[in-house]
This record gives C-alpha cells, sequence and structure tokens, in this order.
C-alpha cells in the first residue's frame, strides 16, 4: 500500500492528498473523538505532516481546538470533517472515511476504557494510549 490517496470534504469544496504510507491505522474509542464524529468510533489514519497537503480550497478549511493536543479540521462550508493534527506527536489523523480508495487496515483501538462499542477483533486494545505516545500503555480486555 502507498499513496498518494486523495479525498475530500462532504461537498467538495476542500480536496487534499496523503502521500506514502500511514504511520499507523486503528480505532478511538475516546469521548471527544465519538462526540466531533456523531459515532460510537472513530477511525483513524496517523500520517507525518509533510504527507497530507490540502490541494484545494484551503482558504474554506478552518480549524477547532480543544486541547493542544488535537487541532480538528472541517470544511467551513459543509461542516464535512477532514482531519485532526496533534502538534506533540508530530502526526495528522486522516480520518479513514476521508480517504475513500485508501484500503484501512486496522492495527489497533486506543482509549478502549472508553468504549461504548465493544469490538472483539483480536487487535491489541489499549486503556489509553501506548506509552510512546504519552499513554500508560495499559491494555484493556476484550
Amino acid at each position: 500500500m502507498s499513496g498518494p490517496y486523495t479525498g475530500a470534504c462532504f461537498c467538495g469544496a476542500v480536496e487534499l492528498r496523503v502521500s506514502g504510507e500511514p504511520t499507523a491505522m486503528g480505532y478511538c474509542h475516546c469521548r471527544s473523538c465519538r462526540s466531533w464524529s456523531g459515532g460510537p468510533v472513530n477511525a483513524f489514519t496517523l500520517w507525518a505532516p509533510e504527507a497530507v497537503e490540502v490541494t484545494k480550497g484551503a482558504g474554506n478549511v478552518a480549524t477547532y481546538h480543544k486541547t493542544d493536543m488535537s487541532h480538528r479540521q472541517f470544511c467551513r462550508l459543509c461542516g464535512g470533517h477532514l482531519m485532526t493534527a496533534h502538534p506533540p506527536l508530530k502526526m495528522i489523523d486522516v480520518y479513514a472515511a476521508t480517504i475513500p480508495d485508501l484500503v484501512f487496515v486496522p492495527q489497533v483501538h486506543v482509549n478502549y476504557a472508553e468504549t461504548v462499542l465493544p469490538i472483539r477483533d483480536g487487535l491489541p486494545k489499549f486503556k489509553d494510549f501506548p506509552s510512546e505516545f504519552g499513554g500508560s500503555g495499559e491494555m484493556a480486555t476484550e
């Protein structure tokens, strides 16, 4: 698997391209991601910042950051969610649904202690985050 892959917001006013391969793919179960996405989990793909480029409509990209950890970006015209920059991690989460041609191969669940939708898929489930991303590194049971 390698890019580039293209994606867009809901109305198509903003387009983006990701190049190469994601650093990681998985599911986040935290309340913040659930609230933002309007779903029980968020399917994430993590990329190095230099691998993500807005190719159309950059002036329509708005950012909301509740915390310094997550700068959520969306189209100011349609409200379509695009990605979340994680500056402390030097990573950008381009939502899996934003990149329709990327084959989503999840590797991990994070913030599983907050899940509202238990998923029994045999993947590693961290209570919060792996230790290398500032979490406890503790695992949760399926």
